[in-house]
């Protein structure tokens, strides 16, 4: 699973919406706007270190001397020393780091859940909105097979053609 940018609200949203409608969390209602707000930060920061490990990666790239082939290897070197996570792990901790801000929230009243009950469903809600950015991701991958993943020109490409995925799709 892949976390993009586009579905940060949605997921915001719905984690604030669902956990409220099952019990599990208590927001006043003035306050769930900010409450969806500190999900999507939580998301948007996972994001943005994940950015700073993608330059770095592409800074060891040019001083190693290494082709953009090697992208992903060095970028999980990368990973591994900044103590970042990626792919499913990266997943659970971002659910993790958006639970733990829920017990310390000025934007939560009360939370009545176990963090394993809120962690399943928090899950769920990101595997129903990332399944489908996988799908997409694989199938933007394969049309982009003639150019070098990590290069800009394949970074341009690849976001146009997940645009036009989602576009085709109605996702966006």
């Amino acid at each position: 699973m892949r976390l993009y940018p586009k579905v940060i609200p949605t997921i915001a949203r719905e984690v604030v919406q669902t956990l409220m409608q099952d019990g599990d969390i208590e927001v006043e209602t003035l306050r769930i706007g900010d409450a969806e707000m500190d999900m999507a930060a939580i998301m948007k920061e996972y994001l943005a270190a994940e950015e700073r490990v993608n330059a770095a990666t592409r800074e060891a790239l040019e001083r190693r001397g290494y082709d953009h082939s090697r992208f992903n290897q060095v970028k999980r070197e990368m990973a591994d020393v900044r103590g970042f996570k990626m792919g499913e792990e990266g997943i659970e901790y971002v659910i993790g780091q958006m639970i733990e801000f829920l017990l310390i929230s000025r934007n939560v009243e009360e939370v009545y859940a176990e963090d394993n009950s809120l962690r399943k469903k928090v899950f769920q809600i990101f595997k129903k909105h990332l399944d489908v950015d996988d799908e997409i991701d694989r199938e933007a991958r394969a049309r982009l097979k003639h150019l070098q993943e990590g290069t800009s020109a394949w970074d341009v490409e690849y976001q146009k053609t997940v645009e036009l995925l989602r576009r085709s799709r109605g996702l966006i």
